[in-house]
């Protein structure tokens, strides 16, 4: 695994400038460190695509987060009846398209327990491809985001596939490199119920010719399992980003998150993963007013172990901001989103996930 280690330090080639006012150079992917002689900046991620603007994992948020500057482009994976992998956050279906209104669908709706939690809804695995291409998407918090409630039940739920056809597609058009950070959603869950993802992750990966060295693919998990076996097993040939949360435990895992992000942790999750995707509080905690506190020795010590860091998640409405840089008193509005992420790149982390990938790219501007 040292060998693997050495080659996929996150060395992927930077994409070209984005023509945006005020952009920086796009990155390979580095925090302000050194890499082989070039300096190199923080990574944009279009968390879900560009989902502060339009609902998630859909075609037009993947292509609007591409257009406004994102380096790489984020799909959650599930799976369907049929084996498809599809782009969705949770293979609960309810609250991301307008299935709930379609009476042919009415007896799908059932309570699983995934990963502990009882949930009723309706899920990914009991739709055929066929029969999911005939929902249409819906925004996921329209109380937040009432201007994204106009593109409902335009855009199709789309395959990994078509995703990376348009990446592909825009790759050309923009003239750089997109990238792609898939992440399976729930391995362990699909596993039990006869779907795995890491097969077909891995073959369509390789059938689009991207799971080689070099190709700008990171691949992430809330599970140290799935991803151990995907290094292992499937000996992937890219590099494995470990997601964290700011509390409890990797599902099937004795082990709370905490533990993995100790200097302890952190070196034995550097024998076969690459970087790490803690909760943003996990790099600057907030205090009890709500407020930024100090932050953590969480860069420095897993810079310290070679394994990279990029935190999420950063969205522009005052709901999801520390308390001083909230504007006005609606949770709707915008507040000082620009500043957070500011804040959270001078302290050395080598990127972000971002719901609106214009202000990251600014933000990494002013850095």
């Amino acid at each position: 695994m040292a060998d693997r280690r050495q080659v996929l330090r996150f060395g992927a080639v930077a994409a070209a400038a984005p023509a945006l006012a005020g952009a920086a150079s796009a990155p390979a992917w580095a925090g302000g460190h050194e890499h082989g002689g070039a300096r190199t900046k923080p990574l944009v991620v279009g968390h879900r695509g560009a989902s502060g603007y339009r609902p998630e994992h859909t075609l037009a948020s993947y292509e609007l987060a591409a257009r406004l500057g994102a380096d790489y482009l984020e799909p959650d994976l599930v799976i369907t009846k049929d084996g498809v992998l599809v782009c969705r956050h949770e293979p609960e279906i309810g609250g991301t398209t307008d299935v709930a209104s379609r009476p042919e669908f009415a007896a799908r709706k059932r309570t699983v327990v995934l990963d502990g939690v009882s949930i009723t809804g309706w899920w990914t695995q009991d739709f055929t491809l066929a029969e999911l291409k005939t929902l249409r998407a819906t925004e996921r918090i329209p109380a937040i985001r009432q201007r994204n409630t106009v593109y409902d039940g335009y855009f199709q739920v789309p395959t990994f596939q078509e995703m990376l056809d348009l990446r592909k597609r825009l790759s050309k058009e923009l003239g750089r490199d997109l990238g792609v950070f898939p992440e399976t959603k729930h391995p362990t869950f699909f596993r039990s119920i006869g779907l795995e993802l890491e097969k077909p992750l891995v073959r369509t990966l390789r059938r689009n010719g991207l799971d080689k060295r070099g190709a700008k693919v990171f691949i992430q998990s809330f599970e140290a399992a799935n991803l151990r076996d995907l290094a292992d097993d499937h000996r992937v040939e890219v590099p494995l980003v470990f997601l964290s949360s700011a509390a409890g435990t990797p599902f099937n895992d004795p082990r709370p998150y905490a533990d993995y992000l100790t200097p302890a942790g952190l070196k034995e999750l550097s024998e076969f993963i690459d970087g790490i995707g803690p909760d943003k509080g996990q790099i600057i905690p907030r205090k009890a007013d709500g407020t930024l506190g100090v932050p953590t020795s969480l860069v420095a010590d897993a810079h310290a172990a070679g394994i990279k860091v990029i935190p999420y998640t950063f969205r522009a409405e005052n709901s999801f901001l520390p308390a001083e840089l909230r504007v006005g008193a609606d949770a709707a509005a915008y507040g000082k989103a620009i500043d957070e992420q500011v804040t959270f790149l001078r302290t050395g982390i080598d990127g972000l996930f971002t719901d609106n990938p214009d202000i990251g790219v600014l933000a990494r501007s002013l850095v």
